[in-house]
């Protein structure tokens, strides 16, 4: 056997043999249904709620409103956090004037904030995802940043010695060189940016997968919090796996220097 396949079968096996306890333990009544439901009383929630959807409103509706807010806020974050962190590491004067407020808020937990964001914006989409951007904007500044400043400078003189501009430096060598840094605060910034979500809708909301999960905690239906807590990692997984495809196709020499 390929060592290469190696990893994935002990993965599989893991998976399989806590799902194979876990139904076993079910079985006996070894557990209390009650706080640990079994694998089929899971799937039997999971159908339920994919056929009638919860609390009014269809399964698919409150995957969408989270993504929604998770996209919108992401991509706001990303086409204002990168240049600017790009342009701090190159500009000590810009670096300078922003730096400050980012380090000022950067280490204050977000829902810390979230209640001001919900007496200025309310309860509904806005609130949530100006705190989302909030948290996608200081891992993906600091990302840009890193990865100016890890630039060997004797690239940049000797292209600015041949002739370069500013602008040619910057597009040819800065931000393709920053870009492995890059990509690295774009995964660390949506998983942070994902918990987030989670935890706004939580506090405030009337629709998304953390908010069906709280909804369900109040009815002690710990079959709806696993369900919603399954998806919740599902769709995680997959995004971040959507992240890693698209490092490897535009960046294919990383790792490889």
């Amino acid at each position: 056997m390929k060592k290469k396949y190696i990893p994935p079968i002990l993965s599989i096996s893991a998976i399989l043999g806590v799902f194979l306890i876990w139904s076993v333990l079910s079985y006996f009544n070894a557990v209390n249904p009650l706080f640990v439901p079994s694998p089929m009383k899971l799937w039997e929630a999971f159908t339920i709620i994919l056929k009638e959807g919860y609390k009014g409103n269809p399964l698919i509706l409150h995957i969408l409103d989270s993504l929604f807010r998770l996209t919108a806020a992401f991509l706001l974050a990303l086409v204002t956090a990168v240049p600017l962190g790009l342009l701090s590491g190159y500009s000590p004067s810009i670096r300078a004037i922003f730096e400050p407020f980012i380090e000022f808020y950067r280490p204050l937990p977000p829902l810390a904030y979230y209640t001001l964001l919900v007496l200025w914006l309310g309860i509904g989409d806005a609130s949530k995802i100006a705190l989302l951007y909030l948290g996608a904007f200081a891992p993906l500044y600091l990302s840009a940043l890193s990865g100016v400043q890890k630039i060997p400078q004797h690239r940049i003189q000797a292209a600015l010695s041949l002739g370069a501009t500013k602008w040619r430096v910057f597009s040819h060598i800065i931000f393709p060189s920053s870009l492995p840094e890059i990509f690295t605060g774009i995964r660390t910034s949506l998983g942070f940016t994902y918990t987030t979500l989670v935890a706004a809708e939580m506090v405030a909301a009337t629709s998304g997968l953390g908010w069906m999960v709280l909804d369900a905690s109040k009815f002690l239906r710990s079959d709806i919090i696993i369900v919603g807590i399954f998806i919740m990692s599902i769709l995680a997984i997959s995004i971040d796996a959507c992240v890693r495809l698209s490092e490897k196709k535009l960046l294919p020499w990383k790792g490889k220097e």
